[in-house]
């Protein structure tokens, strides 16, 4: 949270104003200041993360089959869903997690339009060889790259490429609106087309296509104006504690996601993979005992989502299910101190010592 003052120093303006929503002074300063740090020429600041996917596949006009990870947050498969596509699951990487982009070209049919692949934890997928085979085949690309914002590839946004990127602006993502997302273009017409999807479809009184309520308000956007200043030292933080946390846990067999080369992390998430679904289990109810509060995320591999039936292509994903079934992300935000990772560590361990292996 951002200082108290500084929020109520932008709400005292708000109602000076009057003006709630519906494109106000603070979501257009905001929105500008995002393509600023993002350095990409088109960005909308939008009401949540999935209707940012949602405004992204409408404005694309894909149909057919969607080729996607099963390892991301269930708004992922279900934004696909919801547009009448079709979710065709491709399995992930051992490293980051993200989609094995060597396993898509076999996935592809006469009936795919497009990849839509996330950016798990932060981590970038291998948007390089995304690109080279979305272009082989004719295929638009978005990333959901929810936990994307901050991480660099190459001297780049994470969240400037693909086709279409998105972001989530929830409270618990490293830079937040409260509640709210992004959607970032690289294309003006394509751009502008979003622009009337989010906002009803229409301009004054003038209608010219169908479209849905994405936009956010001034309060929301002033949450973001407070907090964007405060991004570099929130990862700086989060750095100093992923090392911390790596510190505690020192010989325990736990896995960790793998960042890729030439990669600038914003390190978003503190994930840790045991060796077998019943140590997860124990750790987390011992923590849980304890007042600490964790989060199988993601779970479940979204290939096994019960309502899938005659909905997607929900074949076997073997290294996203397993790591589904024993991934566990730890408490990890900056206020975070030392002594409390020092405690969670010694529970984890304690865990471990009692938890069947298998």
């Amino acid at each position: 949270m951002p200082p108290l003052a500084e929020y109520v120093s932008y709400l005292s303006g708000i109602w000076e104003r009057a003006r709630l929503t519906n494109n106000g002074p603070l979501l257009l300063e905001l929105e500008a200041r995002l393509r600023v740090y993002l350095d990409v020429p088109y960005l909308h600041f939008t009401s949540n993360g999935t209707i940012a996917l949602q405004l992204a596949i409408r404005a694309l006009e894909l149909r057919g089959e969607i080729i996607t990870t099963p390892f991301s947050y269930v708004a992922t498969t279900s934004a696909i869903l919801w547009e009448s596509c079709t979710p065709v699951f491709v399995d992930v990487e051992q490293g980051a997690f993200c989609l094995d982009a060597d396993k898509i070209e076999a996935a592809i049919t006469p009936r795919t339009s497009a990849i839509l692949a996330t950016h798990v934890y932060g981590y970038p997928c291998d948007v390089v060889q995304i690109e080279v085979v979305a272009r082989r085949h004719g295929l638009k690309v978005i990333y959901d790259g929810a936990h994307a914002f901050g991480t660099r590839v190459a001297g780049r946004s994470l969240l400037s490429y693909g086709d279409v990127a998105t972001c989530s602006f929830h409270a618990t993502k490293l830079f937040h609106t409260g509640e709210g997302g992004a959607i970032v273009i690289n294309d003006e017409a394509l751009s502008k087309k979003i622009n009337l999807l989010k906002s009803f479809g229409h301009v004054g009184d003038e209608h010219f296509a169908l479209g849905i309520n994405g936009k956010n308000s001034e309060l929301h956007a002033a949450m973001g104006l407070c907090l964007l200043p405060r991004v570099a030292s929130f990862i700086a933080a989060r750095a100093a504690l992923y090392g911390h946390y790596r510190q505690e846990l020192a010989g325990l067999p736990l896995r960790y996601p793998v960042c890729p080369p030439d990669t600038d992390y914003n390190y978003a998430y503190f994930p840790v993979v045991f060796e077998a679904a019943a140590q997860l289990l124990r750790t987390k109810a011992l923590l849980s005992e304890h007042g600490i509060d964790t989060r199988r995320y993601f779970f479940p591999s979204l290939n096994e989502l019960p309502y899938l039936s005659g909905t997607a292509d929900s074949r076997r994903c073997p290294v996203s299910e397993e790591v589904a079934g024993r991934v566990l992300c730890l408490p990890f935000y900056p206020e975070l101190a030392a002594e409390q990772v020092g405690r969670i560590a010694g529970l984890v361990r304690l865990a471990l010592a009692h938890a069947v292996p298998a």
